[in-house]
């Protein structure tokens, strides 16, 4: 039997496939819609795993926090260009996603791949993520996730649509009058991007880096050996106040700390984390006019 316009609108609404895709599916299956579901499915993950190797550094972070603010996640999904970040269907990928590993137990990524999608137990979070690939045509990566859950309360930031996206702890319990403040420091953390809670945190291997590189430093100024410690030591204090969260300039008033700030309104930051899309991927160039060259070889 023929194919018709009819019977290719029908199946791209299903499957989200190209029209080109969708009629050489009827072809193959003579016209049956259910078998040509079943033939892009097959065909859909082949293509999948074939974009599996191209790097995905766009995508969204996504926030999600209940309403009693004691149990929030942070997830990072990947897909390769910013303009599919946009797209709703990633978006509501995302969202998806999300909402699953909030209902989940699992503590890894590959752990949650291999779950039961939250939405039809047929499938698993990676089939899901699979089919995606093949309807919206570019690799797509749950790359990372961060679940807390608190005695405290948690309140958290999206910068850019989800470019950045910060979760904090705080102990005690939450007010309307500290939801501002919340705020405020979530935002500094979005900005400033600090890498420790307070000296504390910082672990003894990055102090002693920065300790080396100071040396060095003062050496070749041609400093005297006996003074190198003393100016070592302020140098180490300054950095302190570049990387800790509470030793900070407040971005909204920078003649107070963060732990001033904090004091002020009797909050405590317990700890936080920060995702940024797409930060540590190696994005790889891509050579556009060899490309084309090699798809025109290939046809």
């Amino acid at each position: 039997m023929g194919v018709t316009m009819k019977d290719i609108k029908e199946l791209r609404s299903r499957t989200g496939a190209g029209v080109l895709d969708c009629k050489k599916a009827l072809n193959e299956v003579d016209g049956d819609i259910e078998a040509a579901v079943e033939y892009l499915r097959e065909k859909g993950m082949a293509a999948a795993a074939k974009k599996a190797g191209r790097v995905a550094a766009e995508g969204l972070v996504s926030l999600n926090i209940t309403d009693d603010r004691k149990k929030g996640i942070l997830v990072e999904v990947n897909s390769e260009t910013d303009f599919v970040a946009k797209n709703d269907q990633f978006q509501n990928l995302v969202a998806d996603i999300s909402e699953h590993i909030m209902q989940s137990d699992a503590e890894a990524v590959e752990a949650v791949e291999n779950e039961k999608w939250f939405k039809d137990e047929s499938q698993t979070v990676n089939d899901v993520i699979k089919a995606a690939i093949a309807s919206i045509g570019e690799n797509i990566n749950l790359r990372r996730f961060k679940k807390v859950e608190t005695d405290g309360y948690l309140f958290g930031y999206i910068h850019l649509g989800g470019k950045i996206g910060v979760l904090v702890e705080f102990a005690n319990e939450f007010d309307d009058s500290k939801a501002k403040t919340a705020k405020d420091v979530a935002m500094h953390i979005a900005a400033i991007n600090p890498e420790f809670l307070d000296r504390d945190s910082v672990n003894a291997e990055s102090i002693e880096k920065e300790k080396k590189i100071y040396r060095e430093q003062m050496l070749n100024e041609g400093k005297p050996e006996h003074i190198l410690d003393q100016i070592i030591e302020g140098k180490i204090n300054k950095y302190f106040t570049q990387v800790c969260l509470l030793e900070q300039p407040f971005v909204r008033d920078d003649d107070k700390t963060v732990a001033e700030v904090l004091e002020e309104n009797d909050m405590e930051v317990k700890q936080f984390t920060r995702f940024e899309i797409g930060e540590g991927i190696e994005k790889k160039e891509e050579d556009f006019a060899a490309e084309v060259a090699a798809m025109t070889k290939n046809q």
